[in-house]
């Protein structure tokens, strides 16, 4: 059993359908009622190592497996001289299955040691205190929001949780779903530890699961890893292998790095430009150029470095973009609408961001020229946040694109052909083609205004100076270098700070 987070290496994800062909699998390989074991038994010791000092303990149990975990953990609690409450919600279980085998194995115990074991069939009479509380009430099935007596347990859990108690959740806290992250209904428990068994859930690590599923461990319960789930787990890993693949050379010079231009940057939102701008010279682009609405060729605030994209070049042929990175969008506005389109239809490496993607989602010959960039073999990044991404796919709300953001992140790759990094909690990196991606670095810090700029130039800075990298791989590198900057930092990160703290990640010269 160890935490997940932060990442030694990439870890495959799994949603409920293919967790269930792990479990079956891993069932028919163990002599009967030998995992849920293992499980209860991790699940105690978890509780321990979190509250070492703590004696009381509230167990939730549903009237599957998941209980079936939690009741195993209550019998071993109540081994080790723990005060332990268990309340029961449902019928009584399949005979001869894991959750009857754990259920007469409590009561069994409990009566040699029936003052150290309580029961319950309401949350009415449970004590208003404990030290832990296990959530065991809802597994990977669960697909519908809690009701009745279930949800009721839940607010129970959580007003524990509001007088002192640490909550585990056991494989996922109950009420959220194990692919999106989000929760069912308004009734889903806030935990500050979940341990998963066997596979990790995508639902854990992206929307509002790194909320509610708090500190997230993984116990295989002595079972081989399936690597074949539908997604991929990454994180910081990913900038140092990037760092070696793509080491500077003793003779590197600016020309071997790449030119980038920044489409963007109309009057009163210079700011997005020069941020995006300074993060692709940070990142290590040869040559960083601006292109912007009524450019007055004036030198960028403390970027000297920053050149100007000359605007007669605005209106000449596509193909004067064919070389250079194209970063469009940071604070462009309308304003940047005739570029764009020449961009898509001559740049091969685009990055689109903000205003470049809500340009698109507005127009259908945008869109068609986008999709077109696929027939000559150009790549393009699309850098949504959920709003955006909203609009792309013409729902109505970003609340639309966060009930699946693994979904909206497919379709939109699959739409226009391009690699999507779908911003948020959790950053979604799609590519049709490959195993979607969710990013395990970041933080709240992240939250402020510029940053999403900050990430679009830092992708286009690594692209400049490795044009052969796939773009899938591309994005999650820079993704997870932008989240990894962020890790304790204690408050908002502004924008221009964010620059330093990623550059300041820059591997050490040899």
């Amino acid at each position: 059993m160890l935490p997940v987070l932060p990442l030694s290496h990439d870890r495959p994800l799994h949603d409920a359908p293919s967790s269930r062909l792990v479990e079956t699998s891993a069932l028919a390989r163990h002599p009967p009622h030998t995992l849920i074991e293992r499980a209860g038994l991790a699940v105690a010791r978890l509780a321990c190592a979190v509250q070492p000092l703590g004696r009381c303990a509230a167990v939730f149990c549903g009237p599957g497996n998941n209980g079936g975990d939690g009741l195993i953990a209550a019998r071993h609690l109540a081994a080790r001289g723990w005060t332990v409450d268990v309340l029961r919600l449902g019928p009584a279980p399949n005979p001869g299955s894991d959750a009857a085998h754990a259920l007469n194995a409590l009561q069994s115990f409990a009566d040699t040691r029936s003052a150290d074991l309580r029961w319950h069939t309401q949350s009415a009479t449970l004590p208003r205190h404990a030290d832990i509380v296990i959530d065991a009430l809802l597994g990977l099935g669960t697909s519908r929001p809690p009701e009745g007596p279930m949800a009721t347990a839940i607010q129970t859990i959580d007003a524990l949780r509001d007088k002192g108690a640490t909550v585990l959740a056991v494989d996922l806290p109950s009420g959220m779903d194990a692919r999106t992250g989000q929760a069912l209904g308004d009734d889903v428990v806030r935990a500050d530890h979940t341990l998963t068994f066997l596979t990790l859930k995508t639902g854990l690590f992206t929307g509002e699961g790194r909320e509610l599923a708090g500190r997230i461990w993984f116990d295989d319960l002595g079972v081989p890893v399936d690597d074949q789930g539908v997604g991929v787990l990454f994180g910081a890993k990913r900038v140092t292998r990037w760092q070696s693949e793509f080491a500077r050379s003793a003779t590197s010079h600016k020309g071997r790095h790449g030119d980038l231009v920044v489409l963007g940057g109309a009057p009163t939102m210079r700011g997005a430009a020069w941020l995006a701008a300074s993060a692709a010279l940070s990142a290590g682009a040869g040559r960083v150029y601006a292109a912007l609405p009524e450019d007055d060729g004036q030198p960028w605030p403390a970027r000297p470095e920053l050149m100007h994209w000359d605007h007669a070049r605005w209106s000449a042929p596509a193909d004067a973009w064919r070389d250079v990175v194209a970063v469009c969008g940071c604070g462009g506005g309308t304003a940047i609408a005739p570029a764009l389109s020449t961009v898509l239809h001559g740049a091969t490496r685009v990055v689109l961001d903000a205003d470049a993607l809500n340009l698109v989602a507005a127009d259908e010959s945008l869109q068609a020229a986008l999709r077109r960039r696929v027939t000559h073999g150009w790549p393009t990044i699309l850098t949504p946040h959920p709003l955006e991404a909203a609009r792309l796919l013409g729902l109505a709300s970003a609340a639309e694109v966060q009930a699946d953001r693994l979904e909206a992140a497919s379709t939109l790759a699959k739409r226009f052909g391009a690699t999507v990094v779908l911003k948020g909690s959790g950053s979604v990196v799609a590519t049709t083609g490959r195993r979607v991606s969710i990013n395990a670095t970041g933080s709240s810090a992240l939250a402020t205004a510029g940053s999403g700029d900050v990430l679009a130039g830092w992708i286009a800075g690594l692209w400049a100076q490795s044009p052969g990298i796939a773009p899938h791989d591309l994005a999650c590198t820079a993704v997870a270098w932008h989240g990894a900057a962020a890790e304790g930092h204690a408050g908002p990160l502004l924008a221009a700070d964010l620059i330093g703290a990623m550059a300041a990640r820059h591997a050490p010269s040899r």
